[in-house]
């Protein structure tokens, strides 16, 4: 299935699409030494909710597509270098809601997990 929505997403930042399903994607993102929070090479949490946000809005796969909230927890800290895979699944819409659960990981190991609630909008938010 070919990606609908967040066609100029600079995937160094945000992943790149590995699977996408009526419902369901999962997208891998190589962390990379611009990301880092601190000489430690702490990974900062904002690229790692982007690329859950990412995964939500191409899970949804809507060219109206944005996110209205967010519910999320960082279980374990992501190091420069290291792979993480975002997997997101929608939920049962309602209306123009979409709940969407992420997960991402380091190998099988979850290191961020949480609810996007997106909405499909009827015209592009900036219209």
């Amino acid at each position: 299935m070919d990606v609908a929505t967040h066609q100029r997403i600079d995937q160094r930042l945000c992943g790149a699409p590995l699977q996408v399903e009526e419902g369901f994607s999962r997208v891998a993102l190589k962390t990379i030494e611009e990301m880092a929070a601190d000489a430690s090479g702490l990974v900062h949490g904002g690229f790692i909710f982007g690329l859950a946000d990412y995964a939500a809005m191409i899970a949804v796969n809507h060219p109206n597509v944005v996110l209205g909230a967010a519910d999320v927890a960082f279980l374990k800290p992501v190091a420069v270098g290291e792979m993480v895979t975002a997997e997101a699944e929608v939920g049962s819409p309602s209306g123009k809601k979409r709940p969407v659960k992420v997960t991402v990981f380091r190998g099988d190991t979850e290191v961020f997990k949480g609810t996007f609630t997106c909405f499909v909008l009827d015209r592009h938010v900036l219209d």
